[in-house]
């Protein structure tokens, strides 16, 4: 390693404080001619080396921290025992105990930037997102299989972040190859199909382990409505808690037909379960203008806002949604409401839910507060990676 990215006078703060992004206006210059995902040391004007990043010079973040110990090497040996480290972790959690589908690297708060990896059973899924994680791309697959043992790698490289670091997108198996369209999981007791090769992000959403299993506790004699219910994780978590009836509203069909599977999966009774596939937004407005009441309301909508400079029409789409939920809810029920948006903090969504609370008349409590599942950390130094908010609101 030769090159080395100099910083402008008072530009080391962030990184003083183990922030591990360096943004292209912090660079002064760059000495040196790193290719794309080049390991570079940072430093100050003075010659104070602060970190090893890998260099992304298509970027807005030019670089991303790989280690702030200047006595590391980035090499096969780094990636091993960082995958090792993040693998053993999740390993740890009582989750490893309910399900055998677990987040195994979670980027930048693993220390492992632009990766994210999904164990699906027998079967991961890894996205390489940044330049520096697809610089490693082999190393990292063989690191994976030797600390899994699993021999199937799907690559799911085709966030549109990819185009943001230069790099095409890619799909398709990285290693082995075998039937993986419908992996089956179980999760507490819950058994799910997840389309690993179409679904969404890795095929499913794995954050919400522990929310569906809350929404489990609750259903209990409610009738249910859960919108944006992809492949019915939330619903059918509501169906085996007991639930009513229960309404999933979904406007992919592809996530429909593994829902039905999902319910067939589960041998639960499918006389209270419907699924309709339509637009939630225009379908919430038809369910208001029919006067149809729930007690359990369950809104995960897709991320409407990925950066802060989207948030303020993710806030309208964010209000349409709730000031309908609370039109939909019966005196006493429930609204269980998410953003995944990183551009929306929690203080700006819970604004966002109370002005909807407030325009269709409801003086809701909030009476509990939702996050990401344990296998998607968040490392004090990176809050970026707390994108997963929601509330459950009471209406009285």
């Amino acid at each position: 390693m030769s090159a080395c990215a100099v910083l402008k006078a008072g530009r080391d703060r962030s990184l003083r404080r183990r922030h591990p992004w360096i943004f292209s206006g912090a660079i002064e210059r760059i000495a040196g001619a790193p290719a794309s995902g080049d390991t570079v040391a940072v430093a100050t004007q003075d010659g104070e080396r602060l970190a090893l990043a890998a260099w992304s010079p298509d970027s807005q973040i030019r670089g991303r921290v790989w280690s702030f110990d200047l006595e590391d090497t980035i090499d096969e040996r780094f990636f091993r025992a960082r995958i090792e480290q993040a693998v053993a972790m999740r390993d740890a959690l009582p989750a490893a105990r309910h399900s055998n589908a677990l987040r195994l690297v979670h980027a930048e708060s693993d220390n492992l930037p632009g990766l994210v990896v999904d164990r699906y059973a027998d079967v991961l899924v890894a996205q390489f997102l940044s330049a520096g994680a697809e610089r490693w791309r082999e190393t990292i697959l063989d690191a994976l299989v030797e600390a899994t043992g699993c021999e199937a790698i799907y690559e799911r490289s085709d966030a549109e972040v990819r185009a943001l670091e230069g790099l095409a997108p890619r799909v398709g198996f990285a290693r082995g190859n075998r039937g993986a369209g419908r992996c089956a999981i179980v999760e507490h007791g819950l058994n799910f199909r997840v389309d690993v090769e179409q679904g969404q992000k890795t095929g499913f959403f794995l954050d919400q382990r522990e929310n569906r299993q809350r929404v489990r506790a609750i259903a209990g004699g409610r009738a249910v409505l859960d919108c944006f219910c992809y492949t019915g994780g939330f619903a059918i978590a509501a169906l085996a808690g007991g639930a009513k009836r229960v309404l999933g509203v979904e406007s992919s069909s592809v996530a429909l037909e593994v829902a039905r599977e999902n319910l067939s999966a589960n041998l639960l009774a499918d006389d209270r379960f419907e699924l309709r596939q339509a637009d939630v937004f225009e379908h919430l407005r038809a369910l208001r203008d029919r006067r149809e009441r729930f007690d359990l309301v369950v809104l995960d909508p897709p991320k409407f806002a990925p950066t802060a400079a989207q948030a303020r029409n993710a806030a309208r789409a964010y209000k349409d949604i709730n000031l309908l939920a609370f039109k939909l809810l019966s005196p006493g029920g429930l609204l269980a409401t998410f953003s995944c948006s990183g551009g929306v903090p929690a203080e700006l969504f819970q604004s966002i839910v109370a002005g909807a609370a407030l325009d269709a008349g409801v003086d809701g409590k909030i009476i509990e507060r939702f996050g990401a599942a344990a296998d998607h950390p968040v490392a004090l130094k990176f809050p970026e990676g707390n994108y997963l908010k929601g509330l459950l609101v009471l209406r009285p």
